[in-house]
Formats: C-alpha cells, structure tokens, sequence
C-alpha cells in the first residue's frame, strides 16, 4: 500500500475514535481537522497562500512587532540553521509573515509551501505545528507522521505561541526541519529554543510598547511565560504581560490602571515580584553610591516614587 494512503486511513480511522480524541491531543487535532474542517488527508494541494494585498496589510498591522521580532529570528536561524532547518513567524491566523532559510534549502521548503502568505492556520492545513500550535496555544512538535495531511509528513515542526502585551494571542514561531534523520530528542532540543526565543520576542515586544514606563519582572513557575508589569510615572500598573494576567487575576485586552501598591503590596501575591524590584532598587542604589536622586534618574522615576517604593520595601538611604 503506498505510504499516503496508509497513513490517510491510519489519520481517518484515529479520528474517528471519539475515545482516542478522548485521551490524545494529536487525535483530537486529527479529529478536529475531518469533522470541524471537512478535511481529507489525502488531498494532495499545496498550502493557499493569501494575496499580494493581504499579505502587505498583515504586514502594515504587524509592523512594529516585525522589528522586535527580526533579529530574534536571525538569532534562532544562527542555532539551527545549519542543521538543515527554517524559521518562521507567522501572524495568529496562521499566515507566514517572515522566514529564514538557507539557500540550499530553499527549494524544498518552497516546494512544501513554506513561503511567505502561506496559510498555515489548523482550518486549512490540519495538524501541523503552526496551526495546532495556534488552536491550542500551546508549545507543540508535530513530528513527520503526525501532521494530518500525507504530503506533509516529510517535515517536522516545533512551535511556540507568542503574546502580545495586551495577552492576547499574537503570533507563532516555528522551526520547520528538512532532514529525513530529525530524531524526537533533537526536536525537543529545538523546542526548548524555540520557547525561550518566544518568550524573548514576548518581553522585547512588551518594553517596546511600554518604552517610558518602569518594567518589574516576576519570578514564574512556567519558563513559557514572560511575566512582567509596566508602570508609570504615578505608580499606576498600565501594562502586563500574559504571564503577569494569570499571576495577578488580570484580564486579557487594555488594562485598566491600577495603582501598583494594589498588585505588588498584596501579602498573598506573588512575592517574586517585590523580590525583582527590591533588587532593582538596590542595585541602582549601589551604582549611585547612595545617592536616591542619582539612582532615581537612572531608573526613570521621580526621586519622591522611587522614596515611596524604598519605603513600601523596607529600604533606606544607607
């Protein structure tokens, strides 16, 4: 039996189990890609790729976020690249806004339909690391025979979601690998870069939106989440990120302001918070030799907010 078909039945017969949807995340995305998307595995069309015009308002509505993340995927292309991999951005419905790949490489994954405007969203390609990445926003790798149409077994592809400072879901990024030896142990070696250059596109994009206020990170149990809080010169909270939403009970969307004494004094908050500012103010304290208004300058605040945070911190002059 040809191997397409094989693995379209194999796709077809898994699906339609509601019991291994039941107890497996994979067959619940196969699952989702025939009955809530009407797909076939054997369909043999390439990815749809969205027009000229599209792809150039995608990008105009992306464009600040486009330059925070580029050097973050030149950073992440310099890691793996040579190993015969792809980087990609893509916007949260899927859509490829950037990539990176060697030259070598290039006509295969254009031949895959990894170029820019493809349409990568689950709807359209089934289970594939961006779109299940995206639908479940979660970290994934969708290894060869994983991926729900046949055509694309031949790649394996590790995802990790991107926020946006408003929490919301922004972007995916995804290392797509052409080689036909990729083991599952190198692609979670790849999976844990891919996370923490997530994360370091999720910070960047946060201190860029919140460039005039002070940024107070938090300690975190997940090493997915960025948590960090922007504050303004009245010591209003106005920014937080996803990871500072769930720590605080915040919502998703534009933040109301806050005053910070509300988040940071809260004896059941998390005290990783007070930690990371405290040492912030020591720190540039220290730099200073002592010397508040110096210290308050070089961390952009006015010298009576910085004296209330001391305060609030249990901090002096000495």
């Amino acid at each position: 039996m040809p191997r397409g078909s094989a693995h379209s039945d194999k796709v077809l017969d898994i699906a339609a189990s509601p019991s291994a949807a039941a107890h497996s995340r994979l067959a619940a995305s196969w699952r989702r890609s025939v009955e809530k998307h009407g797909l076939d595995p054997g369909e043999r069309r390439g990815p749809e790729r969205v027009d000229g015009a599209q792809l150039r308002e995608r990008l105009g509505a992306m464009e600040r976020f486009m330059q925070v993340a580029s050097p973050h995927l030149d950073r992440l292309y310099s890691l793996v690249g040579q190993s015969g991999c792809a980087v990609l951005l893509t916007d949260r419905e899927g859509v490829v806004l950037d990539r990176r790949f060697s030259d070598a490489d290039a006509g295969v994954f254009e031949s895959w339909g990894l170029g820019l405007g493809a349409d990568w969203s689950e709807a359209r390609e089934g289970t594939n690391g961006i779109g299940t990445c995206l639908t479940e926003q979660r970290r994934v790798i969708i290894h060869r025979d994983e991926h729900f149409y046949a055509r694309n077994t031949a790649m394996s592809c590790i995802d990790a979601p991107v926020y946006g400072s408003d929490g919301e879901l922004l972007a995916a990024l995804d290392v797509s690998s052409a080689r036909a030896d990729q083991t599952e142990v190198f692609n979670r070696l790849i999976g844990a870069q891919v996370a923490q250059m997530a994360r370091a596109i999720e910070e960047a994009n946060f201190r860029a939106d919140f460039g005039c206020a002070r940024i107070v990170a938090a300690e975190s149990d997940d090493p997915d989440a960025a948590a960090l809080l922007a504050i303004d010169g009245d010591d209003l909270v106005v920014g937080a990120t996803r990871g500072a939403r769930r720590a605080f009970g915040l919502d998703t969307g534009p933040l109301t302001p806050r005053p910070a004494s509300d988040i940071l004094g809260r004896e059941d908050g998390p005290a990783g918070l007070e930690r990371a500012e405290r040492a912030a103010l020591v720190r540039a304290l220290a730099r200073a030799g002592g010397n508040v208004s110096q210290a308050a300058r070089a961390l952009g605040i006015g010298r009576a907010t910085l004296y209330r945070r001391m305060k609030k911190l249990g901090l002096d002059e000495s």
